[in-house]
């Protein structure tokens, strides 16, 4: 009964706060320090997390040479790349910060590439992703 006593209050307090314009948030220090190297982490990566389409896997390289010349021209504004894990040749179109966003790609690519599908990808440089 206290935590929804002093969780009122809190609403109370938040919207005469709004009301007058004025909101003070003061943090601890060891969570504005704790904010910049979290900031100062992320600056740092090269390669952010993200999503991507997967158009085809094959253990033919001239085959997935053959489809990536076929969807640049059919998709000229969507990076498309091929990466090789082997035994397969996977051909990934895009760059995505979320599923969501691949997902709605994807369903304008359906027609073309019926068996297409979103897979998480951890090496997405900053300046690859759609927007």
């Amino acid at each position: 009964m206290k935590k929804y006593i002093a969780v009122f209050a809190l609403l109370i307090a938040c919207q005469a706060a709004q009301a007058q314009g004025i909101i003070n948030v003061e943090a601890q220090p060891k969570i504005d320090e704790m904010l910049q190297r979290y900031g100062e982490i992320n600056r740092s990566r090269q390669f952010i997390d993200g999503w991507r389409i997967q158009l085809a896997a094959t253990t033919d390289r001239q085959k997935v040479e053959r489809e990536k010349q076929k969807f640049m021209q059919m998709y000229p504004d969507i990076p498309v790349d091929w990466t090789h894990v082997a035994p397969y040749y996977r051909l990934r179109a895009g760059a995505f910060l979320n599923k969501l966003e691949a997902t709605q790609m994807l369903y304008r690519m359906k027609k073309d590439y019926s068996t297409a599908y979103p897979v998480k990808d951890n090496k997405i440089q900053p300046f690859e992703v759609i927007n």
